[in-house]
Formats: C-alpha cells, structure tokens, sequence
C-alpha cells in the first residue's frame, strides 16, 4: 500500500552508486524527490532518469535534492550513472525492503508473465521529513515536468 501525503517518510538506510550510504533523515531540512524504479539501462527507466538529469538544474535552483532507488546492485547503479552522465545518486535497495516499506513493491504484469517488481512511483518529501506528494502509476516521459510543476 502507498504511503499518502502528510505522512512522515520512513527512514532507511541504503547504498549509492559508489556505496555510500544515504538516510531520508540526513536530508531534512531540504526538499527531497524519492523515485522508484524497475530496472537501469531499460528503455523507461532511461527516459525517466535523463529527463531528471535534463532538469537538474531547475531541481537545483529550487532547493530539491533527487535520489533515484531500485533494486539494483550498487555495482548496475555505477554503470548505469556513468553511462547516461546521471548528475543524482541511485540507491541499491537489492532486498527491497525500502520499496516495501515505501508501498512499491509487488506482483506485476508483463506479457502474460506475473513477477514480483517495482512500481514506478516517486516521493516529494518536504523540508520537515513529510510526504508532501505521492506520484502514482508514473510515466517515464513526463514525469520531470510533473513533479516540477508540483514542486513551483
């Protein structure tokens, strides 16, 4: 189940890309976009990371700090940041215990083939630790702009 807007972000502990490890509750005191997403180097994932990467500056500007988790090794994470110049840290959650928590993981759907996986769903967390907007059933090619348009 989601987590819903007002609520306190829950707090983890997990690796990026170079294996330093990041908390939800060191970032307090700024603005923190939270996204999830299935997989590295597939084409929505792609498209949603380099659309990030193509704001970044904007994101910048407004105080809002991108951190990126899937279930991923810290190992695909490097690869997948260097390839596409990714400007934001990405987080291993290789036991997805943070998607869990967060209400993204589950039983999905492709081509006739049920699997457990990640929703794509993002988290604008404000500066007091709290959710202030839950981005549902995320679609890759918009979603910058989206949370942008939330975010001003």
């Amino acid at each position: 189940m989601l987590l819903n807007d007002g609520m306190v972000a829950p707090d983890f502990s997990l690796a990026d890309e170079t294996g330093k490890i990041h908390q939800v509750s060191e970032y307090k005191g700024k603005n923190v976009l939270l996204y999830f997403y299935p997989k590295d180097d597939t084409p929505g994932c792609t498209t949603e990371a380099c659309n990030f990467r193509d704001d970044y500056g904007v994101y910048e500007k407004a105080g809002v700090v991108i951190l990126g988790v899937s279930a991923d090794s810290v190992a695909s994470h490097a690869k997948f940041k260097a390839k596409y110049h990714l400007p934001f840290n990405l987080l291993a959650d290789t036991d997805h215990a943070v998607c869990e928590k967060y209400g993204v993981w589950g039983r999905k759907k492709m081509m006739g083939k049920e699997y457990d996986g990640i929703f794509r769903t993002s988290y604008l967390i404000g500066t007091d630790g709290k959710i202030k907007k839950v981005f549902a059933d995320v679609k890759p090619a918009g979603h910058s702009q989206e949370v942008l348009a939330a975010i001003h």
